[in-house]
């Protein structure tokens, strides 16, 4: 039922980010940081500077805005994807390859109207702690080469701002448009990403069924997550770090801004090489591999048919 589907996808969604997000933020700050102001040199440095600069819940900065809005986005992707595959099947019959990749792209393409605003929030939360440590880097350094009759440079402190004041400003300044700022680039993250990963899951997890009517046990459905999801998310790898750079408001300091897909595209080939395309891409798969892994699972044990069926029937 559509109820327990919904359910589903959010009970999988909500503990998925909890587990992985300390990664994501990694993969955000990787993503956004340009040749000759890196701050971080690799996952494990990120979490550790994390930790030391701003504590361990430094790492869940953003958190808040995806456990709101995870549980409608994991539910509409799976939900659509489920819906897509019903409706092209014919008779119940075996989907074609094609079918099915057409079913991932509806279910890409619905999840971007939560995904979008999802994305732009967090991002500037996550963002957020790398400007702060690389302005006081360079107050540091130009403290240390400055005379010492210059006195002492004022401290740099954050202003640590909430998703709630970023979204009214938004929607002061830009209106609606401003949420979905980076809509196009994330289309061109998340449908691909759908195409590659529902076909490849399917038919992964049906090489665990000894019996076509019987569901596969769910170990092979969390590994089939798993091996699909990390796939998908190094495959369109490329697309996450030109909608992470276009969706980030704030830069640091002599940091490229970007007027489009195209731009961004054109000045991150051509000063930072192909290699930047695959920025965070290991992070990237560290996160989607147990985040889908787990939303597969508990979609596939069915966490919510057991939760109705808790729930007080009407007496006839």
């Amino acid at each position: 039922s559509l109820p327990a589907k919904l359910i589903n996808g959010g009970i999988a969604g909500l503990i998925g980010v909890t587990c992985v997000f300390p990664i994501d933020l990694a993969k955000t700050r990787l993503q956004n940081q340009q040749n000759g102001q890196r701050m971080y040199t690799s996952l494990s440095d990120c979490l550790i500077k994390t930790i030391r600069s701003e504590g361990y819940f430094g790492m869940y900065r953003g958190a808040a805005v995806n456990l709101t809005l995870v549980t409608p986005e994991k539910a509409i992707k799976l939900a659509a994807n489920d819906f897509f595959r019903h409706h092209l099947s014919k008779d119940g019959q075996k989907l074609t390859l094609m079918k099915e990749m057409l079913a991932g792209c509806g279910a890409g393409t619905c999840q971007v109207i939560v995904t979008t605003p999802m994305e732009m929030l967090k991002i500037q939360l996550q963002d957020a702690g790398r400007i702060a440590a690389q302005k006081k880097l360079m107050a540091a350094q130009a403290q240390l080469s400055s005379s010492p009759a210059a006195g002492a440079a004022e401290p740099v402190v954050e202003t640590r701002t909430t998703a709630t004041q970023i979204t009214r400003e938004l929607l002061r300044s830009k209106g609606i448009a401003g949420l979905y700022k980076g809509l196009g680039a994330t289309l061109l993250r998340d449908v691909p990403f759908s195409i590659v990963y529902f076909p490849l899951f399917a038919n992964l997890n049906k090489l665990g069924q000894k019996d076509p009517n019987v569901k596969a046990p769910f170990y092979v459905s969390f590994l089939s997550g798993c091996v699909a999801g990390s796939t998908a998310a190094v495959a369109v790898n490329p697309c996450d770090v030109i909608k992470t750079r276009l969706q980030s408001l704030q830069r640091g300091v002599n940091e490229d801004t970007y007027s489009g897909i195209l731009d961004c595209t054109k000045k991150i080939w051509q000063k930072e090489g192909p290699t930047a395309f695959f920025k965070g891409a290991y992070c990237r798969a560290l996160v989607i591999a147990p985040l889908f892994g787990i939303a597969q699972v508990v979609y596939f044990i069915g966490i919510a048919e057991f939760l109705l069926d808790m729930l007080p029937k009407p007496r006839a």
